[in-house]
């Protein structure tokens, strides 16, 4: 898979687009920041448990809907997930547009009013 076409490259034009989203690596990993203080976004490919994924906020509920509709695709992840933050697998056949929904979400749920708002704002114009 070239270089732009890797699902690590795809997340990353994901979340960067987002108002004052910033990537540094936390763990080990690619990490997605809001304002370069809370994480939104996590890319998973550490635990050596051979699967490719990444970790995310998630609001109320959503982690559980999505697990028990979809366990092929989302999971439980650990640390955070008790947190509600959902899992989910890069591994499988990936629908960037519903990603790009997940991340958004995840953002939403971290970012504060105002960049929230600006996403909006950026949607609507």
């Amino acid at each position: 898979m070239g270089e732009g076409n890797r699902p690590i490259d795809h997340l990353r034009r994901l979340c960067l687009a987002l108002p004052e989203a910033t990537e540094r690596l936390s763990h080990g990993e690619p990490t997605f920041f809001v304002r370069d203080r809370k994480t939104f976004v996590m890319f998973a490919d550490h635990h050596h448990d051979d699967r490719l994924a990444f970790w995310c906020a998630a609001p109320d509920g959503f982690q559980r809907m999505l697990v028990e509709a979809e366990p092929d695709r989302f999971f439980v992840p650990p640390y955070v997930g008790v947190r509600g933050w959902l899992g989910v697998y890069l591994d499988v056949p990936v629908d960037w547009d519903e990603i790009r929904s997940i991340v958004e979400g995840a953002y939403r749920d971290i970012a504060p009013r105002r960049l929230v708002a600006e996403l909006d704002a950026g949607a609507a114009g």
